[in-house]
């Protein structure tokens, strides 16, 4: 079993893509989370390109926001969106990472990512409210490279 595998059992992979549809209700903002083993390249250059790939850059209102993790490295990062990045306090993505991280810090991975997502669907809501017309753009599901 490879350690992005071992990661998160499927039960805490269940609790985050619960954590990212309760986010998602209340905002026309997108929320997905990808995990891999290592990267090749910068983490920050690396989860841009994934947004890319995930095609999160094709939001509406520009508001997806990710979270990347490179499980063997020991990085995550937070990603937000042109539209998203317009409207959050400046400090907003650090202390998104800081909640994380001392989760991460104690080995609870999961509950790590689930405060991230709750707390980037509070920004989001607050900026992107759900309008009737709103639909799930991006898939909730954790992908994995």
């Amino acid at each position: 079993m490879s350690k992005v595998e071992a990661f998160l059992t499927k039960e805490e992979e269940q609790e985050i893509i619960e954590a990212i549809r309760i986010a998602e209700k209340n905002t026309s903002g997108e929320i997905r989370v990808h995990i891999e083993a290592t990267a090749d390249k910068d983490h920050y250059e690396r989860s841009l390109e994934v947004f890319h790939l995930l095609k999160m850059n094709n939001t509406k209102d520009e508001n997806a926001v990710l979270i990347y993790v490179a499980v063997n490295d020991k990085k995550f990062v937070v990603y937000g969106d042109k539209g998203i990045n317009k409207v959050v306090p400046k400090d907003f993505w650090n202390s998104t990472k800081d909640v994380m991280q001392n989760h991460f810090k104690n080995a609870n991975f999961k509950q790590g990512i689930v405060d991230g997502v709750l707390k980037a669907g509070e920004e989001l809501k607050t900026h992107f409210p759900w309008q009737i017309d709103d639909e799930n753009e991006l898939s909730n599901e954790i992908s994995k490279g």
